[in-house]
């Protein structure tokens, strides 16, 4: 199907003409579109494998991406080749997501708590010369000092000081990153500590974990730049029984903590059926900044390719009913091995922004108002309602406005670049 600005256009401004109705400007909606940056994580080019010579293929720490598919990155320029590609198929102007093992170390074999910033140099130019931003992440698993299950919560106080080192690079990492670049970097810890079996010792780790991460966020780092970020989670593979830190666990360190830290919620760390959107007004009462991780969890923390489902929907709706978007950062993490991982990264980044425009279209300021009068029937006649405005119009102009292919002709592009790239890759 062919979509072109005859066809785009006046169907826009039908659209246009329906939400005006009820009070929004869509115009001013697709400007504030324009702000939105999702992070994409490079990790999904190369299912999680990273450029680290000793440790490469190593696994573990509870990932584990699934499937053999054709034409995988084998170095930093075919992974940066394919998101570059990918963002030509996405709308707006975007962020990259790098964690440690993505270093380009010229061969050299460079340990994790020696990393700095030369080691990723290359990411950083090739950032600034597509004026896109970038987001990092300390490496805590694939490593012969994660073998044990612990890491920043080790009872081995070599183990555990090789870790805390490891963040303080990464932090010292990512504020270079964001000054580079001009734009705010997210550095996210995520461990995956703790025990396949039900342990005696809960408390101990959780200790040792608070204490290393005080000396971490004690660490003088230039933080104009930087936003540091800690990543709860419920169990894990190896971790079934028992995951150090815990979403109460660092919902406790964020609040009082002296340091001003971020949250960060992914959709696939909870029990599956626990509302991750009503968290979000819960942590802004405090104005605490939140990091989104998008992925979509089937039965358990599975990382699939993020889809427009309830839950990602209720996560954008949520954000914009708290006028949270300049307190909420959007990032997906899912890595899937099945399927072209291109597909999968425009997939997931223009399901994320479908929810976001579907939640800024939303005639909210008529939902609050109902509410307030107390007539909840007509909020739920409301919600209704608004399901079926032409959201679909409002959708492919963004698209066409942002100079990338509206409804599904980018998997066209997609087709053509596997055939010329990926099928090449041996």
């Amino acid at each position: 199907m062919v979509f072109d600005g005859e066809k785009i256009l006046p169907e826009y401004e039908r659209a246009k003409e329906a939400y005006a109705q009820f009070g929004v400007d869509t115009d001013g909606v697709l400007e504030k579109m324009k702000n939105i940056k999702i992070s994409l994580h490079c990790w999904q080019g190369d299912d999680v494998t990273g450029f680290e010579e000793a440790t490469k293929g190593m696994g573990g720490g509870g990932i584990l991406a699934t499937g053999n598919y054709f034409g995988k990155a084998r170095n930093g320029d075919e992974l940066r080749q394919d998101l570059e590609f990918a963002m030509s198929l996405i709308p707006g102007k975007h962020k990259v997501n790098l964690h440690a093992i993505y270093a380009e170390t010229n061969g050299k074999k460079v340990d994790r708590d020696q990393l700095s910033v030369e080691h990723f140099e290359k990411w950083i130019n090739w950032a600034k010369e597509k004026g896109i931003g970038l987001d990092f992440n300390p490496t805590f698993f694939a490593h012969p000092k994660a073998s044990s299950g612990y890491t920043l919560s080790s009872k081995d106080e070599s183990i555990r000081k090789f870790w805390v080192q490891h963040a303080i690079k990464s932090r010292e990492i990512a504020s270079v990153m964001g000054k580079e670049t001009g734009q705010p970097c997210i550095n996210n810890i995520w461990i995956p500590d703790g025990s396949k079996d039900f342990p005696v010792q809960r408390y101990e780790h959780r200790k040792i974990l608070k204490e290393s991460l005080d000396e971490i966020f004690d660490a003088k780092v230039d933080k104009q730049y930087l936003i540091d970020s800690v990543e709860s989670k419920l169990f894990g593979i190896g971790s079934e029984a028992y995951v150090v830190g815990s979403h109460e666990f660092y919902m406790g360190y964020v609040f009082t903590s002296k340091h001003d830290i971020a949250i960060c919620f992914d959709l696939g760390h909870f029990h599956p059926t626990e509302t991750i959107s009503d968290k979000i007004s819960a942590v802004l009462a405090y104005s605490k900044k939140i990091l989104l991780h998008l992925s979509r969890g089937m039965r358990w923390d599975s990382d699939h390719v993020v889809i427009l489902n309830d839950e990602v929907l209720s996560v954008a709706q949520e954000v914009k009913r708290t006028n949270g978007f300049e307190k909420v950062y959007f990032a997906l993490d899912f890595f899937d091995a099945s399927i072209n991982r291109i597909t999968a990264w425009v997939t997931g980044a223009r399901a994320a922004l479908k929810a976001i425009l579907f939640a800024l279209l939303e005639p909210t300021h008529l939902l609050i108002e109902t509410e307030n009068e107390g007539n909840f029937g007509m909020r739920l006649a409301l919600l209704e309602e608004f399901k079926t405005l032409p959201f679909s119009a409002v959708w492919n102009k963004y698209c066409y406005d942002s100079g990338v292919p509206v409804g599904s002709t980018w998997l066209e592009k997609v087709k053509e670049y596997e055939e010329k790239v990926l099928k090449n890759r041996v």
